[in-house]
This record gives structure tokens, C-alpha cells and sequence, in this order.
């Protein structure tokens, strides 16, 4: 999806240059509104406002609210990259959690795709509040190519802009 076809961002809280995404099943959808920003290379960065719900009982960011976010991310980026809406899943991932995100933060998943097979792809994911890394994940995911549920609506316009 190109910055020209993706919404305005109406929520004032948001960054300069994100608008709201909306992709991924029920689970991944109910961490809250996402917000994408299109980099040069084609890639999206992921952000959200971190919301109390997303905290564990010590006020930080739950461990597996972080995870989900980086593997939907992961996955979302990779797709973009193959060009095409193919099923793919996640063979493994991997995550070292190196601070926490508090409530308020705008919490951004930055992705490098290090390599794209015909059946696989490797990459990683690295969790911001500004230059403050929360999280670096490493994944392997494998490509299934089976129709999605939900059909071509379930992820977001694959155009280049």
C-alpha cells in the first residue's frame, strides 16, 4: 500500500507520516489500532500507541504482546516483499526482549528481510520507543500458497506507490 492510498490518520496522537492499518486475523487485530508508515525500500513500519491493555500486572508491555506484534510485522513485510497474497506461517521465531515499552509509548516494528526463497523467508524485527530497543526477533516463515481466509481482503493493498 502506498502513502497516497492509505487513510489519513485521524487519531492527533499519531506520528507524522503513519495512517491506520488494518490486516492480520482477530487475534492480531485486537491489540488496537496499527499504524503504517511506507519506508524507500518498500517495507512498513508498524507502530502503535501503547495502551494499558497491552501491559502486564508490573505496568510494562507483556512479553507476548510484543512477540505478536513483531511476527505480525514480520509477516505483514514479508508478504509485501513477495508481491503476492500466498498464505505463509511462521516456522520460528525467536525474540530477546532488551527493555520494556510503558504506557503511552509509540512502539514501532522495523523489519529487514534477509533472505527470500522460493519456500522460505528470514528476517527480523527489531521493537522501538524512539532509538530505545525493546525487542529483537529472528524468524523463518514458510510459504504455503493456499487461499486466505477472508480472500484478497484479508491483507492490505500490495500496490507500489
Amino acid at each position: 500500500m502506498s502513502e497516497s492510498e492509505m487513510p489519513p490518520a485521524a487519531d492527533a496522537d499519531v506520528p507524522e507520516g503513519y495512517a491506520p492499518l488494518e490486516f492480520g486475523g482477530p487475534y492480531f487485530r485486537a491489540l488496537g489500532p496499527m499504524h503504517g508508515r511506507r519506508q524507500a525500500d518498500g517495507g512498513l513500519i508498524v507502530a502503535l500507541r501503547i495502551a494499558e491493555s497491552h501491559l502486564n500486572i508490573q505496568g510494562f508491555t507483556h512479553g507476548g504482546m510484543l512477540t505478536t506484534l513483531a511476527d505480525g510485522a514480520l509477516g505483514l513485510n514479508i508478504a509485501i516483499a513477495r508481491g503476492r497474497r500466498g498464505a505463509q506461517v511462521t516456522v520460528s521465531l525467536t525474540a530477546d526482549f532488551l527493555s520494556s515499552a510503558r504506557l503511552g509509548d509509540w512502539l514501532e516494528a522495523h523489519v529487514t528481510i534477509t533472505r527470500l526463497g522460493q519456500r522460505l523467508a528470514y528476517a527480523n524485527c527489531d521493537l522501538k520507543v524512539g532509538t530505545r530497543h525493546v525487542l529483537r526477533a529472528s524468524a523463518v516463515f514458510a510459504f504455503v500458497d493456499r487461499p486466505l481466509p477472508g480472500g484478497p481482503a484479508a491483507l492490505p493493498s500490495l500496490a507500489d506507490g
